[in-house]
């Protein structure tokens, strides 16, 4: 068995004995493996963040929550390629690139057979030319969308001028490989995109934001025309 097989097994395996513990021996025993190799699959998939957890004296052992984890994910080859390929242009630039990372960790982990063999196969066959990505930037673009935060910004524009910005995040565009910040601008009183590459600085003010309809902001834009990517469309609740 390798080890992305004996990954899935092993989180397999304690899902099947929650809430009750394993020893570490035990799992050596069943995987046939060493008790020093279990232990590094188990730190592995906790930082993957697979909640695993282990309880230290006599009767204890390693657990996993059954409620935070899913049940095997059954895909086919082409749908393991095809996430493989998407998973591959999440570069440092890219919005959640970290969460991209460790979601496909997990994915590789959760598959078997012909469907791991293709994501594999293809993930050797793709390579990317770096581009700049500040990680301090992306992380606080993040978390002012996720929890609806005021930011703080210094932007440096198409013809070079730069600014300063105080904004309230409405959402992401994406476009010809960039990627936009749509924000309310309290600066200029209006919708405004900023291209991800070109803030020189991102900081969170505290303040919550007002709400505000991306659509809206993006009317008499050029993106105007922009429409929900097809793959998240069904992940979308109906309004």
């Amino acid at each position: 068995m390798n080890r992305t097989a004996r990954l899935y097994a092993l989180v397999e395996e304690l899902r099947a004995a929650a809430p009750r513990p394993l020893t570490i021996a035990a799992l050596a025993t069943r995987f046939e493996v060493s008790t020093r190799t279990v232990q590094r699959d188990l730190q592995t998939l906790m930082q993957t963040g697979v909640p695993v957890r282990t309880t230290p004296g006599r009767g204890g052992g390693w657990s996993i929550d059954p409620e935070m984890t899913l049940p095997p994910i059954h895909l086919t080859a082409d749908e393991a390629s095809a996430l493989t390929a998407a998973l591959a242009a999440a570069d440092a630039s890219t919005p959640y690139a970290s969460a991209a990372r460790t979601a496909a960790l997990k994915i590789v982990a959760s598959m078997a057979g012909p469907a791991a063999a293709a994501a594999q196969e293809l993930a050797a066959r793709i390579v990317t030319l770096p581009t700049h990505g500040d990680s301090a930037i992306r992380t606080a673009v993040e978390q002012a969308l996720a929890n609806n935060m005021v930011l703080r910004l210094s932007y440096t524009d198409a013809a070079g001028h730069e600014s300063n910005r105080v904004v309230e995040p409405a959402g992401l565009l994406t476009a010809d490989g960039r990627w936009y910040l749509i924000a309310w601008c309290r600066t200029r009183r209006a919708g405004r995109g900023f291209r991800l590459d070109r803030i020189a600085a991102a900081a969170p003010t505290g303040e919550q934001a007002h709400p505000h309809d991306l659509t809206e902001l993006l009317l008499g834009s050029a993106a105007a025309g922009a429409v929900q990517p097809t793959a998240l469309a069904s992940l979308t609740p109906p309004p």
